[in-house]
């Protein structure tokens, strides 16, 4: 992988984020929300995890307790809309289970381990990836990790900033490498990266009016 300087990841950051202004994520209302929201939303959009959200709402099971002691299959059906509901229900529920047995159901007490060992335990949870994890720890906790997805490889492979075949630690060590350890700056630089790729790094590139169109293409198309 080629080791860009530092100075071309914070000049994509300025530039985005003069063309785009901050992008307010993550959407919840509470760090529980946000954490069930991670874990929901693979594979799905977002409208369809605030339908699920609102759904355990109206049950009053959007809190820890509740959602130990939810039977499982009640909890499937109650975030229904995000898909995949059965296996995303399994997932929800090892991760309260963990929280349970490790932290005693408290988010608080996440804050008291190292990032490194915190991100370990999470990627222990059965059905947590990378993606989520890091998702949970910068959304939820203000940790200062990058979280990477589709958009992100896209937008750095198009642009030669990372060589295909490039794996998802890779890419989030590009970024902490190279950016201060900053979770405010983190959080907004996913954020615009997620929103260059939706307008402009699709499938197949629409680079005129791309807020990155001065930086030079290496694969257009890719």
């Amino acid at each position: 992988m080629p080791a860009p300087a530092n100075h071309i990841l914070q000049r994509f950051y300025d530039v985005l984020i003069e063309a785009y202004g901050p992008q307010g994520w993550w959407p919840g209302k509470t760090r529980t929300e946000i954490v069930v929201g991670a874990i929901l939303t693979q594979n799905t959009n977002w409208l369809n995890v605030e339908k699920a959200i609102a759904r355990l709402q109206a049950a009053g099971v959007l809190d820890w307790a509740a959602l130990r002691d939810v039977p499982i299959e009640q909890l499937a059906e109650l975030i229904r809309p995000v898909g995949y509901y059965k296996v995303k229900s399994r997932r929800l529920k090892n991760f309260v289970a963990w929280l349970w047995e490790q932290h005693d159901g408290k988010l608080d007490g996440l804050a008291w381990v190292a990032a490194t060992e915190l991100r370990g335990q999470l990627l222990s949870i059965n059905g947590i990836g990378p993606e989520t994890a890091d998702s949970i720890m910068l959304y939820a906790l203000d940790v200062p990790t990058f979280v990477v997805d589709g958009y992100t490889a896209r937008v750095l492979g198009r642009h030669g900033l990372i060589d295909a075949p490039v794996g998802y630690e890779e890419i989030k060590a590009l970024f902490e490498d190279n950016l201060p350890a900053d979770a405010a700056m983190f959080n907004e630089y996913h954020a615009l990266l997620v929103a260059v790729g939706k307008r402009h790094c699709k499938t197949r590139a629409r680079c005129e009016g791309c807020p990155l169109e001065s930086f030079p293409l290496v694969i257009p198309d890719a």
